[in-house]
């Protein structure tokens, strides 16, 4: 992965993973590409099977999984616990902060 500062926000990050859809665009307009899968294949299993374990383990799930897992299909809701994470792991190493259960970053107004 690198200098996590060399990816511009979380969702970057995990496009290049593979995770989400690549972006591309320009005048505001934005188009949304297909999963790559180009990224690092070994970090994108972990995290995939990582979120797998979370999904099924987990003694106190987060409610917007529960709810998503009865929305979509489960390989979509692990899909999504595996974008969660991914996006932390951004903001951890690019922020230089410890993990912290009750953080929620706040944009200034």
């Amino acid at each position: 992965m690198g200098d996590a500062k060399a990816f511009r926000s979380g969702r970057e990050f995990a496009a290049w993973i593979g995770l989400v859809p690549a972006q591309t665009g320009s005048g505001g307009k934005i188009q949304l590409l297909g999963i790559s899968r180009r990224g690092d294949t070994y970090l994108r299993t972990l995290l995939i099977h990582g979120a797998r374990s979370v999904l099924f383990h987990s003694k106190e799930p987060r409610p917007w999984i529960e709810q998503l897992k009865k929305r979509r299909p489960l390989n979509v809701a692990i899909m999504a616990q595996a974008n969660r994470m991914a996006r932390m792991i951004w903001a951890i190493l690019a922020h230089d902060r410890p993990y912290d259960k009750g953080y929620a970053s706040v944009k200034p107004v």
